[in-house]
């Protein structure tokens, strides 16, 4: 069903960490998913309806068509069996080629325990005589991405350029007003959430020799049939 399950452990996780990589995928004309594993909530200066609200703006921009929420808890996210179970029907119902996750070192303990679930769900997906619905599957890559809590020096299995979806990547992000701190409420030096994202796009995009780039990480060795895209 999906060409790629992009699993975030908040809304705007995905649009944080990858969004412009999802907008080329889907322009490209792969089909692509996000699963949001909390509602995010409770936040500073957000609720359950304002968060809905904003994930909905923001996915209508990416023009992603498949998205879901798992209803763990915000906050207490554990790779707890229930959970892996949960995840791994998901998995099973929508089948996809790859799964993306946070990277495995975070400030967040949320993201950690994402990827520790993802890892655990990916594996009992392909089970077979188990209690799980649907038929088995092994999605045949994991491949994770950056979040803004994310403190250590990254370094990628490869870089995606995507100089020509930064702006729609941007959009969805902004969709998620309640999610920054204000003016106000920060120091007048501290850059914006935004701007710490398009400061790193450039960043790694510089490390490529293209506008702006978003970087991904593996643990499992990446094949290649051939060189065509490689600059």
């Amino acid at each position: 069903m999906l060409d790629a399950l992009v699993i975030a452990p908040h809304p705007d996780d995905a649009e944080l960490g990858m969004g412009g990589t999802i907008a080329l995928m889907l322009a490209r004309g792969l089909r692509v998913g996000i699963l949001d594993l909390t509602d995010g909530e409770p936040t500073p200066r957000g609720t359950p309806e304002i968060r809905a609200r904003e994930t909905a703006a923001a996915t209508a921009v990416l023009g992603i068509e498949w998205r879901e929420n798992l209803g763990l808890p915000n906050r207490r996210l554990r790779a707890t069996l229930a959970a892996r179970a949960s995840l791994a029907a998901t998995i099973r119902r929508t089948r996809p080629r790859w799964l993306f996750s946070p990277h495995w070192v975070d400030a967040h303990p949320d993201h950690v325990a994402a990827t520790r679930l993802v890892d655990a769900a990916r594996f009992w997906a392909k089970l077979t005589k188990c209690d799980l619905p649907g038929e088995p599957w092994h999605p045949s890559r994991v491949y994770h991405y950056p979040c803004v809590h994310l403190k250590v020096l990254l370094r990628p299995a490869f870089i995606v350029d995507i100089s020509d979806t930064w702006e729609t990547k941007a959009r969805s992000i902004a969709c998620y007003a309640s999610q920054f701190p204000t003016p106000e409420s920060s120091p007048a030096s501290s850059p914006s959430v935004p701007e710490r994202v398009d400061a790193a796009a450039r960043w790694w995009g510089s490390m490529i020799g293209v506008a702006r780039g978003e970087p991904f990480t593996a643990r499992e060795p990446i094949g290649l049939r051939g060189f065509g895209d490689l600059f």
